[in-house]
């Protein structure tokens, strides 16, 4: 199935996303189409799943749990191990088709997918280490006697609901992790991206994941709630919205969530800063996916004494990006997700510059191209400083006192992460303290991630980290056991 579902992404034929449900896959359901935002026509088939599909998805997975947790680790990590070669061999046509269906440009998607494969081999080596512990039971005079021990059991059936904006790798994370912990999942798809998602599935049933380990299926968000109410789904994983965050928790009810949502993301630029070197990080990185990151450098504190120097190397930085066809590889910034998307950031761009705002450059689009857009010294209340721009626009704001700016960093309801560039240690380890972020990036912008790591925020961002290592112990449960007159430690 994998090369029949990429064969079309070599061509400028529509692509077919069949869904995979109850071990076989299938082109059932409602049918839908992806238009292509730089393309502008169909570029992907699927079906949205019906409301009979969704129940024999859930029932299929409950009924599997035991075939997938029986599989020992090793077993598990070498079936990672070989979707991450997968992943690397298939890089190219895989990036295709994200720029396809997204318009993300080939170099952002090739990008993606050597973070798939790392995130493939970093899964493999986690599932390698699950394990336990013997307790420090006989340290206690009640305890005397005994021994006590523990192991990660998986969750049993976890959900990954899985964004547009990365659309590979981010269903890398959910996936790798929840198999990887033994879990069967259950994988619903962005509608903006069912192809990419498609392959990614296929891929990991061409590595030798079992077909009882995974399903997919299409569809909106209906399905979505309908999956998130499932009495038989244990752990859910979502990157999205809040609001749509905030639904998905509704939905779930007493379920265990890892939610990974909005953000508003600030980079700092402190005086003894080099500042040509942070100009060129953040127009780097501040349109990278045309700016649809959660992550992505949305607003820049700049002090004051150095803001104009800052923002000439900026704009002339940002005016040196090639806009246009995503299938291009020279390109650095293709199309949004759709028209509407870039509709609005334009509009949020000139109600910017209508309450003073400089519109230093772009401003402009072309159907769902944005062209980079920078707004310098916008009020503190505009939208394009309190919500989250999702689009390829930078604000540039001064400041005096770093504390005042580290506030104004604070005042927005999302806190992923930050940016940092100064190479004073008292104001790292002040900053790292007081900002209200999950993560913290010194002498780099808010824009930049590694995979093995802790990654996720506070406030309206989420809560839960989704890297391997803390995903794999929210896809599990804890264990004991608890051997009465048999003790390791000696019990008198």
């Amino acid at each position: 199935m994998l090369q029949e579902v990429l064969e079309p992404a070599r061509s400028d034929n529509p692509m077919a996303a069949p869904a995979f449900i109850a071990g076989q896959w299938s082109r059932d359901g409602t049918p839908a189409e992806r238009i292509g935002p730089h393309l502008r026509k169909v570029v992907t088939r699927f079906a949205s799943a019906t409301d009979g599909q969704v129940t024999r998805a859930v029932e299929f997975a409950a009924r599997n749990t035991k075939a997938v947790a029986d599989l020992a680790p090793a077993s598990r990590a070498t079936i990672l191990e070989r979707a991450a070669k997968l992943a690397a061999e298939h890089r190219d046509d895989l990036a295709r088709m994200i720029a396809r269906e997204l318009g993300k440009p080939l170099k952002d998607g090739r990008g993606e997918l050597d973070r798939v494969a790392d995130t493939f081999a970093v899964c493999a080596g986690e599932t390698r280490h699950i394990g336990g512990d013997v307790l420090p039971v006989a340290g206690w005079a009640r305890g005397t006697g005994n021994t006590a021990m523990t192991y990660r059991a998986p969750a049993g059936v976890a959900l990954a609901i899985t964004p547009f904006n990365a659309p590979a790798n981010l269903l890398a994370h959910k996936l790798g992790a929840s198999f990887a912990a033994g879990n069967t999942t259950l994988v619903k798809a962005p509608p903006q991206a069912p192809a990419t998602t498609t392959a990614i599935v296929a891929l990991l049933l061409e590595a030798g994941m079992p077909p009882e380990a995974v399903q997919l299926l299409h569809g909106g968000g209906d399905v979505g709630a309908k999956l998130c109410a499932a009495g038989e789904v244990a752990v859910i994983s979502f990157t999205g919205s809040a609001e749509t965050g905030a639904a998905v928790a509704r939905a779930a009810g007493a379920k265990r969530l890892v939610l990974e949502l909005g953000g508003n993301a600030a980079t700092l630029v402190c005086a003894d800063a080099d500042v040509t070197h942070a100009a060129k990080i953040c127009a780097r990185t501040g349109y990278s996916n045309s700016g649809q990151s959660c992550i992505s450098v949305q607003r820049i504190y700049v002090h004051r004494s150095r803001f104009d120097e800052f923002l000439d190397v900026l704009r002339a930085e940002v005016a040196t990006l090639k806009v246009g066809d995503p299938l291009d590889p020279t390109t650095d910034v293709g199309s949004m997700v759709d028209e509407d998307a870039a509709t609005r950031v334009e509009k949020w761009t000139a109600e910017a510059a209508a309450q003073g705002a400089r519109v230093v450059l772009g401003g402009t689009r072309d159907g769902a191209t944005l062209h980079p857009t920078i707004v310098a010294e916008p009020a503190p209340d505009a939208t394009i400083v309190v919500q989250e721009v999702f689009g390829a626009l930078v604000a540039v704001l001064p400041f005096d006192d770093l504390g005042e700016a580290i506030e104004a960093c604070n005042r927005s309801r999302f806190g992923l992460q930050a940016g940092l560039f100064t190479h004073d240690v008292r104001t790292i380890i002040n900053a790292w303290r007081d900002l209200q972020v999950g993560g913290l990036v010194v002498n780099g912008s808010s824009n930049y991630r590694l995979d093995h790591i802790p990654f996720g925020g506070v406030k309206d961002s989420g809560f839960g980290r989704e890297s391997p290592a803390p995903m794999i112990d929210d896809y599990t449960v804890v264990k004991t056991l608890i051997l009465r007159g048999m003790s390791v430690w000696g019990d008198r």
